[in-house]
């Protein structure tokens, strides 16, 4: 008797320029977060892929994906859009980081001082979130999750491929290790 396995892969691959990327294009690992700035659960990830970011350096390619789950958080949403408009203002990661160090507070006010500490020009900021200039981009992440079998937040891909272990720090390097090598 045979076994069928399955594996979640990616349906949209990492590309410069589309996606929002920390590491080399020619790192030996891809890791891939679909995430949600209100999420507790992706908060508690945010300090461990850091620390791995920083334990892998050269070898490792971080790529965040917008996957804001909207029916459990409120300010997901707009928190991913507000990451996507200081994304064309050149400040994706100071603001990805600055979200999830803040998860309690992602209203609009807090929004708007986010800009303000970061130097964004602001008044392009709020205009952009109060129009929604950036949902399409939120929700092209969004469904590229859905299209790759992302069912919760955080959901990551090692290579492609989705790792559906821990992502505590221990079993997500180990993971990342053997992928790399």
């Amino acid at each position: 008797m045979s076994t069928t396995q399955w594996a979640a892969t990616l349906t949209v691959p990492v590309t410069e320029g589309r996606d929002h990327i920390d590491g080399p294009a020619d790192a030996a690992v891809t890791l891939v977060e679909y995430g949600d700035y209100q999420c507790p659960y992706c908060g508690a990830a945010y300090p461990i892929v850091k620390e791995i970011q920083q334990r892998m350096g050269e070898t490792l390619r971080f790529v965040f994906r917008n996957f804001p789950i909207t029916t459990s958080h409120p300010h997901a949403e707009q928190a991913a859009e507000a990451a996507e408009a200081a994304a064309v203002q050149g400040k994706f990661w100071e603001m990805h980081d600055v979200l999830y160090e803040n998860q309690k507070r992602l209203d609009d006010r807090a929004l708007h001082t986010y800009a303000e500490e970061l130097g964004l020009d602001v008044e392009r900021f709020d205009r952009e979130l109060v129009e929604h200039v950036h949902a399409a981009r939120v929700r092209e992440d969004f469904m590229s999750g859905v299209h790759s079998g992302v069912n919760g937040t955080p959901s990551f891909y090692i290579n492609g491929v989705r790792h559906d272990d821990s992502y505590d720090f221990d079993t997500l390097l180990a993971a990342l290790e053997r992928a790399a090598s």
